[in-house]
């Protein structure tokens, strides 16, 4: 029998920074201890497609401010803010404007009832303010609350689907496409159902959109590895959350396993991290890479999912701001 147990501290008191994993195999323990000052520079350059912050309707760890601050101090190149129901386009612009930061700070919008549900006019007033990323519902898709309101859940909704009661996709998802394709923005397929994403995915394909698997391995939008590969070969980028493992959702070993399936170079990984409570999205991100390293992955590896893939997706607003 196999037990592993995870311990990732920084002991910034004693200017010592390690990660300590200790796995015990039977009568056999081991101790692997990593520096993260190693960790640190595959940080160097990198992007975190997926965080919260304050200002929130859901209480968070960090505000904008301090994620910007902590991912200026590891030298990261970019921050995706997400918000559930309001788009973060201008607090992107302002954090940006604000020059305090070496860390550029990127903005989206997701399709919540907030802004309308499926609403192409919410999609272009945000992408004309900056978006680069346009999620489907998250917290409002029927898929999420046919498992229950999550936490911080403030209202109760019915729930939005991309599809019609025959099983189609709703004109308004082609209107939205055609809106993201038109600023070169990229769409995602949030928490919608594995069925919705695979069929969402087809079509953004279709009409030449960058696209985005949502975190498939959360147990809410939960999709094979066999199928996250199949529409790798589409073209589509397919995200990898910390959170996922470091709350139970999946073991490393999957997302190991669904990462080799799919291909580096089709993966962009992140934190979805600002949970109160929980690590920081930096100390997150840390943590995933030293887990990437402990089973097996190259720092070239590492640099795809962190650096390449995420300039790909971004690559149109990286362009504008150079």
């Amino acid at each position: 029998m196999l037990y592993i147990f995870r311990i990732n501290t920084c002991f910034s008191f004693l200017n010592l920074d390690v990660i300590i994993t200790i796995t015990t195999q039977e009568s056999e323990v081991s101790f692997v201890l990593i520096a993260q000052a190693n960790l640190k520079e595959c940080l160097v350059g990198g992007y975190d497609l997926h965080v919260h912050s304050e200002p929130s309707h859901v209480t968070r760890r960090l505000d904008d401010f301090e994620v910007l601050q902590q991912a200026s101090e590891v030298q990261m190149s970019g921050i995706m803010l997400k918000n559930h129901y309001e788009s973060t386009a201008g607090r992107a612009a302002l954090l940006n404007r604000s020059g305090q930061y070496s860390t550029r700070a990127y903005g989206g919008i997701v399709l919540n009832w907030p802004a309308g549900g499926l609403n192409p006019y919410a999609v272009e007033s945000a992408l004309k303010l900056g978006a680069s990323f346009v999620w489907l519902p998250t917290r409002d898709a029927a898929n999420c609350l046919r498992y229950g309101n999550m936490d911080g859940d403030f209202f109760d909704r019915p729930g939005i689907s991309i599809f019609d009661r025959d099983g189609n996709i709703l004109p308004q998802i082609y209107q939205i496409l055609e809106i993201i394709r038109h600023h070169n923005a990229v769409f995602a397929t949030g928490h919608v159902s594995p069925e919705e994403a695979v069929s969402a995915c087809k079509v953004a394909r279709k009409m030449g959109v960058r696209t985005v698997l949502t975190h498939p391995e959360w147990g809410r939008t939960k999709i094979s590895g066999e199928i996250q590969g199949a529409l790798a070969k589409l073209g589509v980028f397919v995200e990898k959350a910390w959170m996922n493992i470091a709350e139970g959702e999946c073991t490393a070993e999957e997302m190991i396993k669904n990462i080799r399936q799919v291909g580096c170079e089709h993966i962009f990984i992140s934190t979805d991290r600002g949970q109160k409570g929980r690590e920081t999205p930096r100390e997150g991100m840390l943590q995933f890479v030293a887990m990437l390293m402990e089973n097996g992955f190259t720092p070239q590896e590492i640099h795809i999912m962190i650096h390449t893939v995420p300039e790909i997706l971004l690559s149109e607003k990286i362009a504008k701001c150079a």
